[in-house]
């Protein structure tokens, strides 16, 4: 570092100009400073320390700054973007480098402002967030890939908690419906991922939001309003991405089961004597006193109704083997009926196929997802010609009959190779003697 840079500090000018001030001369003052005359002439005649400043230039862009900002923020920090509309608008051609300098001031604003979360609280009783998360637990020492059904209360942050095999439709209305039933009332709005079973299409772009029909449906029997977040954009969804996370290292880390019925048994307990008593890092109260005291009156009542779930009505095409399916499972329906479109009410355990307003088959109703089938086998009659289906009937006997008599010849030869026991020991006397 060169002597004269070193003595360019405030305080070594205001040395210059003390020591001037009782008398002493430029060389006696530069002799004690370390620096030559000519600097401290020069700082005594400006009359103190002054900062190097940058020569000003002038820009193509000078009086355009209100106008790049707000191109710039339109088009989220893509200046290219900005150089283009810059040449076919104001027809000035600057480069990219020129354009990404003087927008710098501005990208940092759209990096907070994509990582600044403003925390939105709801008043009681508004809205309810519902999520899916995945774990990995051990159920009857094998390895089994849990999916957990998250409810929030937005106000009290209560808890809800359900374990299935899969994340479909059905499990998302299930669980919502056994939160309802579980707090005694439903709240004003429900805040959901963009899961394909619920989300049809969501472009916050264009403003379009469309949700699945039975979602939509289910949303107005039980009267609520269903909400999505923004996609790619889980904050805004927070408290139950939290609540995800809370269950999956406190509930369920580290723990195994003896079976699917224990799993379900152990995430009631703990969200009894746990997630519900626990002290909220945010609100500094227990979930449970905060719903009993504000949450529980401000829930919309149940009025008694049933599960949206108990009874629902569907449309169904009849496959070429005479069945619909429903719920992964496959029902029969009577053969004239091939490729129509029929009604199909799923009411409780039971299942009912209706066509031109008559109900032209009822059948027991299978475990969603069983990938049974039941078939009446009138359903089937015609389909396969009489001739054949005797000939299919006496093929079965005949190697029915087969099979029987290849048991019995085995039997036959099993029973000649045996032999009694004084047989073999009388050889083994033999051999010995």
């Amino acid at each position: 570092m060169s002597v004269e840079t070193a003595v360019q500090t405030p305080q070594d000018v205001e040395a210059m100009q003390r020591l001037a001030a009782v008398g002493w001369g430029r060389r006696r003052i530069a002799r004690e400073l370390g620096c030559s005359p000519e600097t401290v002439r020069k700082y005594l005649r400006q009359g103190g320390w002054q900062p190097y400043g940058k020569p000003s230039r002038n820009s193509l862009l000078d009086g355009q700054r209100a106008w790049l900002k707000e191109r710039f923020l339109a088009h989220r920090g893509n200046a290219d973007v900005v150089r283009q509309e810059l040449a076919s608008e104001k027809g000035i051609a600057v480069s990219l480098r020129t354009v990404e300098r003087a927008v710098e001031p501005w990208r940092q604003e759209l990096r907070n402002a994509a990582l600044a979360t403003v925390r939105f609280e709801t008043p009681p009783g508004r809205q309810l967030q519902a999520d899916f998360g995945q774990c990995v637990v051990r159920i009857g020492g094998e390895r089994v890939r849990v999916h957990l059904a998250v409810l929030t209360l937005g106000y009290s942050r209560r808890l809800l908690v359900r374990a299935f095999r899969s994340e479909k439709q059905d499990h998302w209305l299930q669980a919502m419906e056994e939160g309802f039933r579980h707090w005694g009332g439903v709240p004003k709005e429900v805040l959901v991922d963009n899961a394909r079973a619920l989300v049809s299409q969501h472009d916050p772009e264009r403003e379009i939001l469309v949700f699945a029909q039975r979602l939509d449906d289910f949303a107005r029997y039980w009267d609520f309003k269903p909400r999505a977040c923004r996609p790619y954009r889980a904050r805004t969804k927070g408290k139950d991405e939290r609540g995800v996370a809370y269950v999956k290292k406190n509930a369920m880390a580290g723990r195994e089961f003896g079976s699917w019925e224990a799993l379900e048994a152990h995430l009631v307990r703990w969200t009894r004597e746990v997630a519900d008593v626990r002290i909220h890092g945010t609100t500094g109260e227990a979930p449970l006193v905060r719903f009993r005291r504000e949450e529980a009156q401000a829930l919309q009542p149940l009025e008694a109704k049933p599960s949206f779930l108990a009874e629902r009505e569907l449309v169904r095409i009849v496959h070429s083997d005479c069945c619909v399916e429903v719920e992964a499972n496959w029902y029969s329906a009577p053969q004239s009926l091939i490729r129509q479109r029929v009604s199909v009410l799923v009411r409780d355990q039971h299942l009912l196929i209706r066509h031109g307003g008559r109900i032209v088959a009822e059948h027991r109703r299978l475990r969603p997802g069983s990938r049974g089938r039941q078939v009446i086998e009138a359903h089937w009659a015609g389909l396969v010609p009489q001739r054949q289906r005797r000939e299919a009937a006496v093929s079965l006997q005949e190697a029915s009959a087969t099979r029987d008599r290849e048991r019995e010849r085995r039997t036959v030869r099993s029973s000649e190779l045996a032999r009694p026991l004084a047989v073999y020991a009388e050889v083994i006397g033999e051999v010995a003697a």
